[in-house]
């Protein structure tokens, strides 16, 4: 008797065992799919600020530092076409040297021109072209040469203190400083530094 009631016992223990071992088992999984999911969390809201992180950086940059305008006339091919990106350098004004391709503001525009002369030059356009402080200039890159505008500003004319004298690159019916006069550095927005060609022709 005592023997089949030992034998009871650990039947019933068994049993026990058996049923409360997949509840640990249970919990145990339900534990692991909880901290699964809160490290899933934790790795995407990492991911979110840093990809916040790099939006903010880009937006502060192109608003303070950089700028980026599509250009979309001919006045300045072939170095700059209808339809390329042109990114600028916003704080580069009170150094532009002749030759630099700089954006400005022309009206409700934005323009892109390259700086012909700076303060204290003297321009003047002749029958042989493009003259700065009495040299005749030589402009291998440029296929026409300048000429005047009948309705245009009178030369030779000296470039003021704060100012720049610019032309568009094709000469022939750009509208520049040939037709508005020389531009102030405060209505400028800064010089390019690199065309991004959206086009192959």
């Amino acid at each position: 008797m005592q023997r089949i009631d030992e034998l009871n016992r650990r039947w019933v223990q068994e049993e026990v065992h058996k049923v409360s071992e997949p509840e640990s088992v249970s919990r145990s999984a339900a534990k692991e799919s909880s901290a699964q999911s809160s490290s899933l969390f934790r790795d995407l809201l990492s991911l979110c600020m840093r990809v916040g992180s790099i939006m903010l950086a880009f937006m502060i940059l192109f608003t303070f530092l950089y700028g980026l305008v599509r250009y979309s006339e001919p006045s300045m091919a072939p170095s700059i076409k209808d339809g390329d990106l042109v990114l600028f350098y916003r704080y580069s004004g009170a150094g532009y040297l002749p030759q630099d391709v700089i954006v400005l503001k022309y009206g409700e525009q934005k323009q892109v021109r390259r700086v012909i002369a700076t303060a204290g030059d003297t321009v003047d356009i002749t029958e042989e072209g493009l003259v700065i402080n009495g040299a005749l200039q030589q402009e291998p890159e440029i296929y026409r040469k300048a000429e005047r505008y009948r309705d245009g500003v009178s030369f030779p004319l000296t470039v003021p203190e704060g100012q720049v004298f610019v032309l568009g690159d094709c000469r022939a019916g750009a509208t520049d400083s040939r037709i508005y006069g020389c531009v102030k550095i405060e209505d400028t927005l800064g010089k390019v530094m690199t065309v991004i060609r959206r086009r192959s022709i």
